[in-house]
């Protein structure tokens, strides 16, 4: 099977590589000579276009930042609309609108090409390792036929309904994992500021109901002061937007959604908005005029 892929950013470059260990054929596209080259290596075919890529694969993946750029790569001048044909297939994984998914997906279907919207979550050290969450929109016969490539650069891939329910998933996911990221922050302030050692309230902390995957995952980063990007706060400020322009759409409020954005906001403002998220702890950290650590 001849895969396209398109995106070889901080997720998209592992991905992608999972697939050359799992012995697909992959066919790119990529501006930078440095990364062309890289893949030529890899044994990849190097393309010009996302039209050409579509043309010489059977399916392809998108791993893009947003809306704006999966639109351009799909239906913009040689895009892969203009190449689209009858049983080709596109899995875009990027996190973006879910309407805007609707939208792709209904443009593609009128040239007799299928979609899947397959948000990951996880981050940069998930997609090195091929643990990555998938969650799924779209046909489910396209899913199942699709499974194993998926499976291939992650740990879970589960199907969550038609087309556009994979990226209402994946913010659903967004707003539970920067919620929590500001509890625990928020935690270990209070520790700190009480001069209790947080490494031990995280440890007495994290087998009981407060544990989680966020809380193991980013107390320690807090602790350590490693802001080296996993996801970024530009990323994650991108995919809350989406969130709440969603929210607005059907009618729900989101009042801790919205206050994370806007913490979010002035670390921007701050500069620290290419930080991993953990930094959201920098936020409380200034409220309380205090720095975390072991």
């Amino acid at each position: 099977m001849k895969i396209g892929f398109i995106g070889l950013g901080i997720m998209g470059k592992p991905m992608s590589k999972n697939l050359l260990k799992a012995e697909y054929e992959l066919v790119v596209v990529d501006r930078n000579q440095t990364v062309s080259e890289e893949y030529k290596d890899l044994g990849a075919t190097i393309v010009k276009t996302p039209r050409e890529v579509i043309e010489a694969s059977d399916v392809v993946i998108t791993m893009l930042p947003n809306s704006p750029e999966v639109k351009e790569v799909v239906l913009g001048e040689g895009g892969l609309i203009e190449g689209a044909s009858e049983g080709k297939v596109l899995i875009d994984m990027s996190s973006i609108a879910p309407l805007v998914s609707r939208e792709v997906a209904s443009k593609l279907i009128e040239k007799g090409m299928e979609m899947l919207d397959a948000p990951v979550s996880g981050g940069e050290p998930k997609a090195i390792d091929g643990t990555l969450a998938v969650m799924v929109g779209g046909k489910k016969d396209v899913f199942d036929r699709y499974y194993d490539v998926m499976k291939s650069m992650a740990g879970s891939v589960v199907y969550v309904g038609e087309i556009g329910a994979g990226n209402i998933a994946k913010l659903a996911n967004q707003t539970i994992v920067a919620i929590n990221i500001a509890a625990v922050s928020e935690a270990l302030v209070l520790a700190q500021k009480s001069e209790v050692n947080p490494e031990l309230v995280f440890q007495a902390i994290r087998v009981g109901l407060a544990g989680s995957t966020v809380l193991d995952a980013k107390a320690p980063l807090m602790m350590d002061r490693k802001f080296d990007p996993g996801f970024r706060i530009n990323l994650h400020m991108k995919d809350l937007s989406n969130v709440l322009d969603t929210s607005h759409q059907v009618g729900v409020p989101l009042p801790l959604t919205a206050s994370v954005l806007e913490m979010m906001q002035a670390l921007k403002v701050e500069g620290y908005d290419a930080e991993d998220h953990s930094s959201l702890v920098k936020y409380y950290e200034k409220l309380a005029n205090t720095e975390v650590g072991r």
